[in-house]
């Protein structure tokens, strides 16, 4: 008979999951509602998102069950997004509130014509197929296809801009719909030490 899977086991592996938007796992931006598990350790997950319409929800829905994937005796997985209660920073952890609120100084002087970023660590792609970004401490952040080829494109060859405006052209999105993110995202590789911004 198999072991049966603990929500703790559910909650540990989700903290390598990354928001897109925020630099945090998704666990301790509060995204978690509820985590079901069945006698056939069947997993049902209930997650909302910080905000509705970000064109990176589907890849983190399917971020959420590749850091599953690991747990032994794992049944199926099912992810179902959920928008009430709305979520506010307010269920975030105590240590995600520091962090956000708490460091101020990298928030955010680059300027965006003139910083080159250039990519730091490695990429690699793990047996289960999803790809994942590693520092030189060795620390894993799970990452998606779209995000590896940002970050491979961060080569200090082209400005910040350029490389929100090439982005924006590979997802066919209109700029202003993902500057804010392209942004966040560079500051969150940086705070991870897989990008400097020359």
């Amino acid at each position: 008979m198999s072991t049966q899977v603990t929500e703790e086991q559910i909650r540990n592996a989700l903290k390598k999951c990354m928001d897109p938007e925020i630099p945090l796992s998704v666990v301790d931006l509060g995204l978690i509602y509820g985590i079901d598990i069945n006698e056939n350790n069947d997993v049902n997950i209930k997650m909302t998102m910080t905000t509705k319409g970000c064109p990176l929800h589907d890849t983190l829905v399917r971020d959420v069950k590749n850091a599953l994937k690991d747990i032994k005796g794992l049944g199926n997985v099912n992810v179902e997004i959920v928008w009430d209660p709305p979520w506010t920073p307010e269920r975030m952890s105590e240590e995600a509130k520091e962090k956000i609120y708490g460091q101020k100084s990298l928030r955010f002087s680059i300027d965006l014509d003139k910083a080159k970023p250039i990519k730091q660590g490695k990429l690699v792609r793990q047996e289960d197929g999803s790809l994942a970004l590693y520092n030189d401490a060795n620390q894993g952040f799970m990452i998606n296809d779209a995000l590896a080829a940002f970050w491979n494109s961060c080569d200090g060859t082209k400005t910040l801009n350029e490389l929100i405006d090439e982005f924006a052209t590979k997802l066919k999105l209109p700029r202003s719909d993902i500057e804010k993110e392209v942004v966040d995202l560079v500051q969150q590789l940086i705070e991870a030490n897989l990008l400097k911004a020359e």
